[in-house]
């Protein structure tokens, strides 16, 4: 008979990640009786909500071959943007929010614009990003949480669609809609993938890899402007520490839906069960009091069978 790891290793090549969220939520419900209620299920997708959209706009980048290692500093100056803008500035909410998506989406577009036209690698550019956006913040925060943040914006890290979904789950879904139809049905998704498994196939083919590259990573610094945003309304407040090491779990729930690192491989859906992945484990962890230096072990297991079964169902193929 096989063992239970064996037999866990042939669920997750066959079913891919689906199979594995699958598998760890049968788990979990028989480890935990509080696991399987409706409030723990909309408790996972708030916890998730952030990490999610900073994925979906990592699985633009990564599908084309990349890597942004800044999305979690380009969230914590996207909140803090949006806080001086109405904290200190005494700006209107849309004007400020669009300052604030703005500060994201300009991150975004200098680390393309350094990745094309700097002929930078895109973990040197990114890196470099990393120290520049967590600096700024501090800068125009002076260090410390800006705050009081707008009502309506409050309302939407803490308030519910009918009192019953969660709002932050509302965008997060949104989000991925949005993902999801940008890489089917647009020629820039289509681009993203042929970047990605060629790129200089894609060059020859006609496409203007260097543009679609600079709107690639201007996508990927949107979204962590929105993630941004939407971390500030959970907190009440906009802080520059925010979001650190967010970049990681980013990366990893790219990875765990079954995106491929060399590029070409990836979808949106994939990137919404790998964070549910993420979310559930730490869930289930956290109801069984399982301590948070053992959880970052366990994820880091996650993340090394995930690669290694898409490795081996690779070389099936």
């Amino acid at each position: 008979m096989a063992s239970p790891a064996r037999r866990a290793r042939d669920l997750l090549s066959r079913g891919g990640p689906l199979g594995g969220l699958v598998l760890l939520c049968a788990v979990m419900a028989v480890l935990s009786p509080s696991f399987l209620t409706v409030t723990n299920f909309f408790n996972v997708g708030t916890q998730i909500a952030v990490i999610l959209i900073l994925a979906l706009g990592q699985t633009f980048v990564i599908v084309s071959g990349g890597i942004d290692l800044s999305v979690g500093s380009v969230l914590a100056l996207a909140g803090v943007v949006f806080g001086w803008a109405t904290a200190v500035a005494g700006l209107p909410l849309v004007p400020a929010l669009l300052l604030g998506l703005g500060a994201g989406a300009a991150a975004g577009l200098v680390n393309g614009l350094l990745i094309t036209l700097g002929n930078l690698p895109p973990f040197i550019a990114t890196l470099a990003m990393l120290s520049a956006a967590r600096g700024l913040a501090l800068v125009i925060s002076g260090g410390v949480p800006l705050s009081p943040i707008p009502e309506p914006v409050r309302e939407l890290g803490s308030g519910d669609l009918f009192g019953v979904v969660p709002l932050p789950v509302v965008l997060m879904l949104a989000m991925w809609l949005l993902t999801a139809a940008i890489l089917r049905h647009t020629y820039p998704g289509r681009c993203m993938y042929a970047i990605g498994g060629n790129e200089e196939a894609a060059r020859l083919s006609g496409i203007g890899v260097g543009r679609q590259k600079i709107l690639i990573y201007t996508l990927s610094g949107l979204f962590a402007g929105v993630a941004g945003i939407l971390q500030t309304a959970r907190l009440a407040s906009a802080q520059p520490q925010a979001g650190f090491t967010f970049e990681l779990d980013a990366i990893a729930a790219v990875v765990i839906g079954g995106a491929s690192l060399t590029g070409g491989v990836g979808t949106a859906s994939g990137t919404l069960i790998g964070a549910l992945i993420l979310g559930v484990l730490r869930n289930g962890l956290n109801l069984l009091n399982v301590s948070a230096f053992w959880q970052q072990v366990v994820i880091g297991a996650v993340i090394a069978l995930a690669v290694m079964t898409d490795t081996l169902r690779r070389r099936r193929k």
